[in-house]
C-alpha cells in the first residue's frame, strides 16, 4: 500500500514573500547580508518539516503466529505545535500484538512521521498512529506513548524548560487486558 500524505499545495515564492513580511511586521530587518537569505530558508525549513517521504507499508505473513508485543522504541518525533507554529520534539514508543500479519520494521517510524508532517496537537498525533495501525494492520492490539517537549511552552510562555507531555493511546488488547497492558508499558520503558 502505497502512502502519500498531501501537502496542501506548498508554493515556495508565497511563503518566502510571506516569510519576508512576517519578519519585516516584527522589526527584523532583513536587508543585512547575514539575514539577506533569511526568509527563503525559513520558508524552506517549513516546507521540508511539512513534506513527510512517501512510503509503501510492508507488511508479512504472521507465519509462527507470534503473539507477543512488538515495540518499536524511541522512534524521533518533530513537529510543530498548530497554535504557536513552533517545534516539538520528542520520541514515540508504538508497538503492536500481531494478528495475521507483522509490519517491516521501518514502519512504525514511517506512520509517525507522516502523522507528525503537519501542524499538530500531540494528542491527536498519539490517536493517529494508533487508529492507522490498527485499520491497516488489524492486530490484536496497538500502543502508542510519546513523550515530546513542546517549545511553545519551554522557550516562550509559561518557560518550563525541560519539561515534557506524555500522551497515550491502548487499542485492542493492549487497552483491554492488564497483563498484555503492562506488558507493553514495561517494554517502552513507562512505568506500569
Amino acid at each position: 500500500m502505497r502512502v502519500v500524505h498531501d501537502t496542501g499545495g506548498i508554493d515556495p515564492v508565497r511563503a518566502e514573500r510571506a516569510a519576508a513580511q512576517f519578519l519585516e511586521a516584527l522589526g527584523v530587518d532583513t536587508g543585512t547580508e547575514s539575514l539577506l537569505d533569511t526568509p527563503g530558508r525559513m520558508a524552506r525549513a517549513y516546507a521540508e518539516l511539512f513534506s513527510p517521504r512517501p512510503f509503501d507499508l510492508t507488511t508479512f505473513p504472521n507465519d509462527e503466529g507470534y503473539d507477543e508485543p512488538v515495540p518499536a522504541r524511541k522512534i524521533p518525533v518533530r513537529s510543530v505545535c498548530e497554535h504557536h507554529m513552533l517545534p516539538v520534539v520528542g520520541t514515540a514508543h508504538v508497538g503492536y500484538l500481531p494478528g495475521g500479519r507483522i509490519l517491516g520494521l521501518s514502519e512504525p517510524a514511517r506512520v509517525v512521521e507522516h502523522f507528525a508532517c503537519r501542524p499538530q496537537v500531540q494528542e491527536r498525533l498519539t490517536k493517529q498512529v494508533a487508529d492507522w495501525l490498527q485499520t491497516h494492520l488489524d492486530p490484536k492490539g496497538v500502543g502508542v506513548v510519546i513523550e515530546a517537549e513542546h517549545t511553545c511552552m519551554t522557550l516562550r510562555g509559561v518557560r518550563a524548560t525541560g519539561s515534557t507531555t506524555l500522551t497515550s493511546t491502548l487499542l485492542g488488547t493492549l487497552r483491554h487486558d492488564a497483563r498484555s497492558r503492562a506488558e507493553f508499558l514495561s517494554l517502552t520503558g513507562r512505568p506500569v
